[in-house]
């Protein structure tokens, strides 16, 4: 398995609404930096902050349109660019991210998400 194949599994584990799934791939120590909402450490620390949001959506597509990696499972790097897609309960919120994952001895080690705060908190109010 590729770097870019096992964030593409881990992606995939998110648009099945499968967070034990994603959560099973992450390191211990894994950084998830939403970098304009803050970061968090570990698989806890991770579904503490995204499991209240994914039981509030019916359905989740994120759909990658550019990926690169680099490395090995061992020690690698996946950037991608993609459209978050979230159903809520009477509409769908879509933001444009891109992401970084680091990947060490076959698990994620930090992933950090890049979007616009405002256009986020603009379509939730919506």
């Amino acid at each position: 398995m590729t770097p870019g194949q096992f964030v593409s599994d881990f992606i995939a584990a998110f648009n099945n609404r499968d967070l034990d799934t994603a959560l099973a791939m992450v390191d211990e120590e894994c950084e998830y930096d939403n970098v304009p909402m803050g970061k968090v450490v570990g698989p806890d620390g991770m579904r503490a902050t995204l499991a209240p949001f994914i039981a509030g959506c019916d359905q989740i597509e994120w759909l990658v349109s550019h990926q690169v990696e680099s490395g090995t499972m061992h020690t690698g790097v996946v950037m991608n660019e993609r459209v978050d897609r979230f159903h809520l309960p009477d509409h769908w919120l879509e933001i444009g991210v891109a992401g970084l994952f680091v990947i060490r001895n076959g698990r994620i080690v930090l992933w950090r998400d890049y979007f616009d705060k405002q256009t986020f908190l603009d379509q939730m109010s919506a």
